[in-house]
């Protein structure tokens, strides 16, 4: 039997049965539990669509006769709820046009009632198999192509107009300065710009320039020759080679070693290297992107960055603004990453409570979008229901409120208190917590928040 294991570890894919039958219910339920499968069911549409939101399942095996209700009408809305969840339509009733019509719908497979405990394993065990391959896919799709529109879609109208530069842009083969704080996406938008340019077809080659010593980063750019130095055990070409009709992005290349910097410049302006150890001389055509998040015309000034090379590289600049200039994007990137984390880690959580919300949006970032990422990374593992609430973001010892109150502001007594409150709600777990520490009771801080329209 195939393995039932969808994501590639040790857990196994996870199945809701719909039935009105509980006799059924019960015999599918023991046959797959039995093949390994975890296993949820619902007698009627209320119960199933409540699970789908409960919880991530990888097949569903639908009646098309659900009592009263019509499990074709169903289907649509367990689709638009769970897209990625494989259907398999389980009826009694096996006319041809029922299963073209389940078929249109979006049904993945047609299984017919009764079925003996073999066959139901082997639907499961094929519908399991090919969500499986679809998260193959769909990492593998990530990691070379991200969806470009989605990463970068914004409500702030500089960052909207950023990202029509980077697209014309793309199509030239100038080469890009991207520079932004650490976290802002930099490695993003240069990959983007690959993917929309006319290089697209070949090779997008990252060299982290802070990572490596100045003689390894020399033989990770242009390669060497087996023997040229020690530990050269064999002949390498280097990225360089790699990048070949492609992209090369030189990341944080404000940290590119001094004395290497003459090597890069001539091949930016001739494209022309040679390999440590091998006097051949080579050509290498390819689109040139770097980034960084230091000022390197300061560096210019201080004499740890050569002046030519900074005008060969920033022909075209581009700055990706920090997470906290852009407070529109912030809530909408949580949900798109919690998403994306719920169906990754098939878990509940894909959306934030208000005072979850109110926190996000007031917290400073510091780390931008890849402390976004991991902070709601951590919430989606760690919830256990449908919403992800204040308690659960690891930044909720902060103050949250924005704009932050502060004593002596010209505000009134009012307002003080009703940001005060606000912050202190959005840090505590419950009302009760949060009374304790306003050092109130209960019912007045639920007269306060009424009050000022935070209830």
């Amino acid at each position: 039997m195939t393995d039932p294991a969808v994501s590639g570890g040790a857990s196994p894919a996870r199945i809701l049965l719909i039935d009105d039958e509980a006799g059924i219910l019960k015999t599918f339920r023991f046959c797959l539990e039995d093949a390994g499968y975890r296993v949820s069911t619902a007698q009627n549409s209320q119960q199933a669509l409540a699970a789908v939101e409960r919880e991530v399942f990888d097949v569903c095996f639908l009646d098309l006769r659900l009592g009263d209700e019509s499990g074709i009408a169903l289907l649509p809305k367990l689709r638009a709820a769970a897209p990625w969840m494989r259907i398999v339509i389980a009826t009694a009733h096996s006319a041809v046009d029922t299963a073209v019509d389940a078929m249109k719908a979006g049904a993945a497979d047609y299984l017919v009632k009764p079925c003996t405990p073999e066959q139901l394993r082997v639907a499961a065990d094929k519908q399991a198999e090919a969500r499986r391959m679809e998260l193959r896919i769909e990492a593998l799709e990530s990691a070379v192509h991200k969806d470009d529109e989605a990463e970068f879609a914004s409500a702030t109208p500089a960052m909207a107009q950023l990202f029509e530069e980077a697209r014309r842009v793309a199509e030239t083969d100038a080469p890009v300065l991207i520079l932004g704080e650490s976290g802002t996406g930099k490695g993003v938008l240069a990959r983007a710009i690959h993917n929309w340019s006319e290089r697209r077809a070949a090779n997008f080659v990252t060299v982290n320039c802070p990572s490596l010593s100045s003689e390894l980063l020399e033989s990770e750019l242009f390669g060497h020759r087996k023997g040229s130095f020690t530990g050269a055990s064999e002949n390498t070409l280097g990225r360089v080679s790699q990048a070949d009709g492609g992209t090369l992005f030189l990341d944080e290349i404000g940290d590119f070693p001094l004395p290497l910097q003459p090597k890069l410049l001539r091949f930016l302006q001739d494209r022309e290297y040679e390999r440590i150890g091998d006097p051949v001389t080579r050509k290498a055509d390819v689109r040139f992107v770097a980034a960084t998040n230091r000022n390197l015309e300061a560096m210019v000034k201080e004499g740890s960055f050569r002046e030519d090379l900074l005008f060969r590289i920033n022909v075209i600049t581009l700055t990706l603004p920090p997470l906290r200039k852009r407070p529109e994007d912030i809530v909408p990137m949580a949900e798109r990453f919690a998403r994306e984390l719920a169906a990754r880690y098939r878990r509940p959580a894909r959306s934030f409570t208000d005072e979850a919300r109110r926190a996000l949006q007031g917290y400073e970032w510091p780390g931008n979008l890849r402390e976004l990422r991991n902070v709601i990374e951590r919430a989606v593992i760690l919830c256990a229901s449908e919403k992800v609430d204040v308690g659960q973001l690891s930044i909720a010892q902060q103050e949250a409120a924005s704009p932050t109150p502060r004593v002596g502001a010209t505000m009134s007594l009012e307002q003080l208190e009703r940001a005060h409150i606000e912050a202190i709600v959005s840090r505590c777990r419950t009302l009760d917590e949060a009374a304790k520490l306003l050092g109130i009771d209960a019912s007045t801080l639920y007269r306060k928040r009424k009050q000022y329209g935070l209830a």
